[in-house]
């Protein structure tokens, strides 16, 4: 089996298949002999930041010294971006020799897992032969039925950000949401919170929290100054904890106050980690498409945020700059809530071109247009990425391309080599 082969795969796998259920992750996990249960584990969850939070995790604790696993999901730029150790990708020849195990082990169930649940699998397994110390886990859907909550009590259960995205799935009330995220909470956690949680979330995580005994942190945002740099340089000082962050944005500050909480959690859970290690991790994480800046001469700014709580974020981070408005190269995915997006973002946006990512799911350009001209002024559909990069470009303005992470996978080659 080659790596392509093993991608087509997990891609020829279902999405989704009937009620929501472990049982089959379950089962395929004990037919791999339960790799799950060989490494300690920080468990993720969230609507927005949860791959902000868990890249910050794991680089301090590469930084303190531990083996570190790191699920990312969804990847930006390759497949392999999924599975990480120490920041290092699986290397394909691994992927598909596990990938060849992960096949043979499905086929004997009676029901076969879903692309995620398989994938899953294959990050848990490479863990275990690899013997990482600490493994941290991000959530791909929801968590109370999210095939990485067939963990053991992981030692810390952190929750991003949430907000209203997956309604079809998850419930279309912040609490709802949240209490299907709070399911990744197990007795003997310790339970870290977004700093600026809806009230109707964190309450939710309170009720949860009290009903494992599990203690709950949530970080003070008065024990947080964000610090002067550069436009869209985002240096914090969270409690003597000092970095220039990779990561804009006070919603990423506020992100990082929880990796620093979650560290401080690991410590009193008897790991080594310094103060030493928690500055250096900080500084060091990085993650393509979130707030990334990947140009300077003129501003180029590129950004996978796809929900309105993301464009939000990410509006609220180009305005406490006081940069001019940029064009913008625009694409998103018919399932999500474009209009309420567009109507986030369109304050920071002179003139806008739309295209249709690579995605089946895709809005068209021309459908994407017809949304965003009752908020952006001077919106134009393109035929391809290539050529709205061309005309974006050609104004000499400030650029912003987001709206999906398909799209920022595109678009990033332009730009970083």
């Amino acid at each position: 089996m080659t790596e392509q082969q093993a991608i087509a795969y997990y891609h020829s796998l279902p999405r989704l298949s009937g009620a929501p259920t472990l049982d089959r992750m379950r089962a395929l996990l004990a037919a791999l002999g339960n790799p799950e249960q060989q490494f300690r584990a920080v468990h993720i969850a969230g609507t927005n930041g949860k791959g902000t939070v868990a890249s910050l995790t794991a680089s301090i604790l590469q930084a303190a010294g531990y083996r570190t696993g790191l699920t990312i999901s969804p990847f930006v730029l390759e497949f392999r971006e999924r599975f990480q150790i120490n920041g290092e990708m699986i290397p394909p020849q691994e992927l598909a020799a596990l990938t060849e195990e992960i096949r043979a082990a499905a086929d004997t169930l009676a029901e076969p897992p879903v692309e995620f649940e398989a994938v899953t699998a294959l990050a848990f397994l490479w863990f275990a032969r690899q013997k990482c110390d600490i493994a941290v886990v991000e959530v791909g859907l929801g968590g109370r039925f999210d095939a990485t909550n067939v963990l053991p009590p992981p030692l810390v259960a952190a929750v991003a950000c949430i907000g209203l995205d997956h309604t079809e799935l998850l419930g279309d009330t912040l609490a709802a949401i949240a209490a299907e995220k709070a399911g990744i909470v197990k007795p003997g956690s310790i339970v870290v919170c977004y700093p600026d949680q809806p009230k109707e979330a964190l309450q939710e995580l309170i009720v949860a929290a009290g009903a494992a005994g599990c203690e709950l942190v949530v970080p003070d945002k008065e024990d947080l100054r964000l610090l002067k740099g550069r436009p869209l340089e985002n240096r914090i000082d969270y409690g003597g904890y000092q970095a220039a962050l990779n990561f804009p944005g006070v919603h990423q500050a506020y992100n990082a106050t929880m990796a620093v909480e979650i560290a401080l959690a690991l410590w009193r859970k008897g790991l080594e980690i310094s103060d030493e290690a928690i500055d250096k991790g900080l500084a060091a994480a990085r993650l393509p498409a979130r707030i990334e800046v990947v140009g300077r001469d003129p501003l180029v700014v590129l950004d996978g945020c796809h929900n309105p709580d993301g464009m939000k974020a990410l509006a609220a981070a180009l305005t406490a700059e006081n940069l001019p408005r940029f064009t913008a190269v625009l694409g998103m995915l018919a399932d999500k809530n474009a209009a309420e997006s567009l109507a986030a973002i369109a304050p920071c946006v002179r003139r806008a071109y739309t295209v249709a990512p690579d995605s089946p799911r895709a809005l068209s350009a021309e459908q994407l247009a017809e949304l965003a001209n009752p908020h952006i002024p001077d919106v134009t559909p393109c035929a391809s990425l290539q050529q709205a990069l061309d005309l974006a470009r050609a104004d000499g303005a400030p650029l912003l391309i987001c709206g999906s992470l398909y799209l920022a996978a595109q678009a990033r080659p332009y730009f970083v080599k």
